[in-house]
């Protein structure tokens, strides 16, 4: 039997028919499809969804209008990592820069690993009207078009120029998506006129199709070999990535670090791996780490890295893991990343590695002093964290402050969610994570204009998961600058049109507070960081009387406006109670910083320089410089003598 579609009308059914499961729970894959129509797509993609949204069938692939093609593809994968990579959506935009616009999203997801399915619209394949309106053309080939951009972005790139092509990249794309190794942007460029072609099509395509989603164990050898390496260890360190969350491996790795003993660190995306208060968890780790965290990395024998890619932020530019001879253990269920570091790999699910390691470890702890000198620390830096808290800058509060009183007044399931600036660092550092999904910071491209599309999209995760799930609610917490919020802050109009509530702090401090003090701290003076007029001497004038407040208000947010840190609490108080999105606009002083722990990152200062300001950095730089380093040597493989213990002896304490 078959059905006779268009291509565009085949492409939505066959998206409504997937479904994945794992752990014997089967859901819907896809949640929906973001698009913004012209002429590349609106009588092929945008049609199908018309039709099927007027069909009556409850199944029917629900659409979502944004209006930025970027900000669709953040909000899109923003929902995929709330739902731990188990959801996603398609995101279709027109020929040319609407297509182009998604570029951006698409490199943001697969660096992130994260799935999105991108349907941009093509030129025609049968080239009949060529050139057509914001084509580009190629002298060396008439096949190339501006989609062919997308390629060095995406895990899976094609191009269907007939029918007959559909159902073999349909299955491909979904290969990918759903593959916790190869997943990320994932790009099928639709020639306008192949979308609206008529074919007929195999029943089949459209049936329920369910994709599995495997859970890796480890290789015996593999396990004998990362057992060895840990009893060996005097002061291993756990450094927790993303790949815990999205695994669901957190309740074993609470249990396994209470059992071992083994402090554990987090990356950015792993924060929330540990909750706040577990005797073992010591906070954030590398360049915007803790000091309890960098000062065991720098100490350890051991790292058990577990699913983390080792990001230049993670290794403090590679000084963080400082203890001569440290060797590595990596746990990942991508043996790319699991083989960094010339690590010992164990190339599985982190849930299922940390089961094979708590068994295999029965009875065995890391040294007691070794485990109480982490629970000081974390101590120590705690108390630390309440102290810039509880600072009291005047007249205008401090950023921290402001990260206090969010983490104070927010219920222990709210999500916070940031991307740039100051703020991802201070977050990393000082925010007191409650629950497995309530950080939601993107840095692994660290994309200005993230953060509102990116909040939306947790906040439409959410309350998918009550829908599905019976899930209690959460509200959304999005920080964000002024210099992001610059960047793109239109889907506040989506969000006020969808009637899903986030709650947007707005840190107004007139200029880009990151980068100017980096460009401080590399002698450049905050050059070209501030928001100033312009004078004969350069952009050093008068602050630009630039409302952000009232912009927020035009595009249908509640505002509330907050000028000292006592009007910001009533202001939260306020947004939580609503069931409107809400922006809050608070002013901060950018110059009053957190505490760092004195961690490093690699950003190159200029050789030579008149600048005296220049010249001093770059004597500090090729200080830091001299501690990087590079962990090339091979792992221990046998059980011979690895740091002055036998992998094969019995501890005092085991």
């Amino acid at each position: 039997m078959t059905i006779r579609l268009t291509v565009a009308q085949a492409l939505v059914r066959f998206l409504e028919a997937q479904f994945v499961e794992r752990d014997g729970e089967e859901h819907a894959f896809f949640a929906g499809c973001w698009g913004i129509f012209g002429h590349g797509n609106v009588a092929g993609v945008g049609q199908a969804l018309l039709e099927r949204e007027q069909s009556g069938d409850k199944t029917h692939l629900r659409y979502f209008q944004g209006r930025n093609e970027q900000a669709m593809v953040h909000a899109s994968v923003a929902y995929a990592r709330q739902r731990d990579r188990l959801a996603a959506f398609a995101v279709t935009a027109s020929v040319g820069p609407g297509s182009t616009n998604m570029l951006t999203g698409a490199a943001l997801a697969t660096i992130n690993r994260l799935p999105v399915l991108l349907l941009p619209g093509d030129v025609f394949a049968t080239r009949a009207a060529n050139p057509v309106l914001q084509e580009l053309e190629d002298p060396t080939s008439m096949d190339r078009t501006v989609n062919d951009a997308f390629k060095s972005v995406s895990r899976y790139w094609d191009r269907v120029n007939r029918p007959e092509q559909l159902p073999s990249a349909l299955l491909a794309t979904m290969r990918v998506l759903t593959d916790p190794v190869e997943t990320g942007a994932v790009t099928l460029c639709l020639p306008q006129d192949v979308q609206a072609e008529a074919w007929d099509w195999p029943e089949e395509l459209f049936g329920h199709r369910v994709w599995h989603i495997a859970r890796p164990v480890p290789e015996p050898a593999a396990l004998v070999r990362a057992i060895a390496a840990i009893r060996a260890a005097n002061k291993p360190l756990i450094v927790a990535g993303g790949g815990v969350i999205y695994s669901g491996a957190n309740d074993v790795l609470r249990d396994f670090a209470a059992a071992t003993g083994i402090p554990v660190a987090e990356t950015q995306a792993g924060k929330g791996s540990l909750a706040y208060g577990h005797p073992q968890a010591v906070g954030a780790i590398g360049s915007t780490g803790t000091v309890a965290a960098n000062t065991l990395a720098a100490e350890a024998d051991l790292i058990i890295g577990i699913g983390t890619r080792y990001s230049d932020f993670t290794t403090a530019s590679g000084t963080v893991f400082a203890a001569e001879g440290v060797q590595f253990v990596n746990l990942n269920v991508g043996s790319f990343d699991a083989y960094k570091q010339s690590a010992t790999t164990l190339v599985a699910d982190a849930r299922e590695g940390l089961l094979a390691l708590a068994e295999s470890l029965s009875g065995w702890r890391a040294d007691e002093s070794h485990t109480q000198r982490a629970t000081v620390l974390a101590a120590d830096w705690d108390a630390v964290v309440q102290a810039a808290y509880d600072r009291d800058e005047r007249p205008l509060p401090a950023q921290t402050q402001i990260i206090g009183v969010v983490n104070e007044l927010s219920d222990p399931r709210d999500v916070v969610v940031c991307a740039a600036g100051s703020m991802p660092g201070d977050l990393h550092k000082l925010w007191r994570t409650r629950d497995r999904k309530g950080y939601h910071v993107e840095y692994g491209f660290s994309c200005m204009g993230y953060e509102i599309a990116g909040g939306l999209g947790v906040k439409m995760a959410v309350l998918d998961a009550a829908r599905l799930n019976g899930e209690d609610d959460r509200d959304v917490f999005v920080l964000v600058g002024d210099g992001s919020y610059l960047m793109m802050n239109t889907e506040l109009v989506t969000a006020v049109q969808e009637g899903v509530k986030i709650i947007v702090v707005l840190v107004q401090n007139h200029g880009f507070a990151s980068i100017g003090a980096l460009s401080e701290s590399l002698g450049s003076q905050r050059f070209g960081t501030k928001y100033r007029y312009r004078t004969a001497t350069g952009l050093d004038g008068d602050r630009l009387p630039v409302d952000l407040a009232a912009n927020a208000a035009s595009l249908g947010a509640d505002v509330l406006r907050a000028d000292s840190i006592e009007k910001f609490r009533d202001a939260v108080v306020k947004a939580k109670a609503s069931t409107r999105t809400t922006v809050i606009h608070v002013e901060t002083n950018p110059l009053v910083s957190a505490s760092d722990s004195q961690s490093w990152w690699d950003v190159p200062v200029a050789e030579v320089s008149q600048l005296a300001s220049t010249q001093d950095a770059r004597r500090t730089y090729e200080k830091n410089k001299s501690a990087q380093r590079q962990h090339v040597a091979p792992p221990t493989t046998n059980n011979k003598t690895t740091n002055g213990k036998t992998a094969d002896s019995k501890e005092a304490n085991s």
